[in-house]
């Protein structure tokens, strides 16, 4: 059995009414690169931006950003 990394972007800014491109302002991440989080697209997590929307949404647990899905091979 394997394990996908997924990143709740998109849930996490539906929760909070907000877009994705404001999660991008709040956060200074570039715009494609908070899209290609949200959409599954990227292939490494770079921990600062993690952080940093973490603090933009008030976030203080990691496990409300990313979950660990298994997946049947």
């Amino acid at each position: 059995m394997s394990y996908k990394v997924n990143i709740r972007l998109k849930e996490l800014v539906n929760e909070r009414g907000i877009s994705l491109r404001e999660l991008a302002r709040l956060s200074d991440i570039e715009p494609s690169k908070i899209n290609k989080m949200a959409n599954g697209k990227r292939e490494r997590i770079y921990l600062p931006h993690i952080e940093r929307i973490a603090e933009s949404l008030n976030i203080s647990d990691i496990s409300e950003i990313i979950e660990l899905i298994k997946e049947e091979d």
